[in-house]
């Protein structure tokens, strides 16, 4: 049948290889999920210091970036390692999670390190008065920044919903 895969290995292999890209998927999103809606708001609420807060949201949001970007590769080298074929890499799911990791590479080196060496300038994002050209630039990196985070959930939400259906979940 054409645009089948050749299966190459064995149904234990496949297992296996489909449990990777399901666990790499499901630790990004799990990981953004959290750090989006209870680290942030968690640090910003208990944290008295609002650029001690920033400081630890902004280095886990760092850190979370690598990963997500790490678990987004292993993804697609896994999937494509499973099915042998280039189609699957233009697959719906493959498509998110390639979009995923353009949103969070796109986000980590020009809106977060943007927002880094502003607040480095500033010294105290708190301390800055609003009407300071660098806090407008940093509240508006901020939007942004909260956009693609916001974006990658998204995406990473239909990613999963996508794999789910290309193994023959209902329909």
């Amino acid at each position: 049948m054409a645009g089948t895969p050749v299966l190459l290995y064995s149904d234990g292999m496949q297992t296996i290889l489909r449990t990777i890209e399901f666990s790499s998927l499901s630790l990004w999103l799990g990981a953004d999920a959290f750090l989006s809606l209870v680290l942030a708001p968690g640090a910003f609420a208990v944290l008295a210091d609002r650029d001690a807060a920033g400081l630890v949201v902004g280095y886990s949001l760092s850190r979370m970036h690598a990963g997500g970007m790490i678990l987004g590769i292993l993804f697609l080298v896994v999937r494509s390692l499973r099915t042998r074929s280039f189609a699957s890499l233009v697959a719906p799911a493959a498509l998110c999670v390639a979009l995923m990791i353009l949103l969070t590479a796109a986000s980590q080196f020009t809106v977060s390190h943007r927002m880094a060496l502003l607040r480095r300038d500033m010294v105290s994002v708190q301390n800055t008065p609003a009407t300071d050209v660098r806090r407008v630039e940093f509240n508006k990196l901020h939007q942004a920044s909260v956009i693609y985070e916001g974006a990658v959930l998204l995406l990473g939400f239909a990613a999963m919903f996508l794999l789910v259906r290309e193994t023959g979940g209902p329909r």
